[in-house]
């Protein structure tokens, strides 16, 4: 996203229900892991867990996609394609790996890790498109990047080997969600936004539903404890479909970049939320992890254009 910006067509107080908007959704995202946390006690691995997310949310992203290609002009074959691979890369195997490593790091570790968007998709831009990267852009990135590895060696020393398979298959996941925003650009000025997301997130609820197929027994769909069914409806519409539309709805109203800005609250209430609810550890590392971080992460999209997860 590019760099936040009051610009005179965006009146200063029209700024608040945008801000509130960017704030709730922002929120609501980063209660995925708290919810992901609470089912992995409940014994269900994250190809069951993942597949109960997206069956439950495929409904709501259908019906999206409806109302948003109303008197809209139907979709070429190019475009099919394109949104195939933008689920597959945006929303299925970010998604995927996303739970796969919360098995094995905190919801705080993870939220940080996923933050680090911004850097990765600066430094895919420079490896595909060429694209200068400055000496204060390079410099953030690097704060950021050190922000992650003191919250991870905090990691190892109470996770233990794990914490690395839990942190690479993250950071994975925020690399395929990097290549969905960087490749997203021109169909999202086709399309519009609302549309490609509703498409490309059926998509990948296909994907997902087909992974299950093909690697469980079908009747073990819901074979698993009634609270993960319960956490499974509250992760598809409180923090999937929800803040998709409350970010969107942001955004019209103050734009990509002061939104944003607005998101730095995401890996603070997973901080906030995986003490309080799941008991996670807060100390000094956590808190100087996260303030690098935040502050690396900040700069990057505050002098560059790379978007923000």
């Amino acid at each position: 996203m590019s760099a936040p910006s009051l610009s005179a067509d965006v009146p200063q107080t029209s700024l608040l229900p945008g801000i509130l908007l960017a704030s709730a959704g922002s929120i609501a995202f980063s209660g995925k892991a708290i919810i992901v946390k609470l089912a992995y006690r409940y014994g269900v691995d994250a190809i069951t867990l993942i597949m109960l997310r997206m069956l439950f949310a495929l409904p709501l992203f259908l019906a999206l996609a409806w109302w948003s290609s109303r008197g809209k002009p139907p979709l070429t074959r190019k475009d099919g394609l394109g949104i195939l691979g933008l689920g597959l890369t945006g929303y299925y195997l970010a998604s995927y790996l996303d739970f796969w490593g919360l098995e094995y790091i905190s919801a705080s570790l993870e939220r940080l890790i996923l933050y680090l968007n911004p850097t990765i998709v600066l430094v895919l831009g420079w490896i595909i498109y060429k694209r200068r990267i400055t000496p204060l852009q390079g410099g953030a990135m690097a704060l950021s990047y050190a922000g992650v590895l003191v919250v991870f060696g905090h990691e190892v020393g109470v996770q233990g080997p794990d914490a690395a398979l839990g942190t690479l298959l993250v950071f994975l996941s925020a690399i395929s969600y990097a290549v969905y925003l960087l490749f997203s650009g021109e169909m999202v000025k086709r399309l519009g936004s609302l549309r490609l997301v509703g498409l490309a997130t059926s998509a990948a609820c296909g994907f997902v539903l087909l992974q299950f197929a093909l690697m469980r027994p079908l009747n073990t769909a819901f074979a698993v404890a009634p609270e993960v069914i319960y956490l499974s409806v509250l992760n598809s519409v409180l923090c999937t479909f929800a803040p998709v539309l409350m970010v969107m709805m942001a955004v019209e109203r103050i734009g990509a970049g002061l939104a944003a800005q607005t998101g730095m609250i995401g890996p603070m209430s997973t901080i906030v939320m995986g003490v309080v609810i799941l008991g996670e550890p807060f100390n000094g590392w956590i808190v100087v992890g996260t303030a690098f971080v935040m502050g690396g992460v900040f700069m990057v999209t505050r002098f560059g254009r790379a978007p923000v997860k």
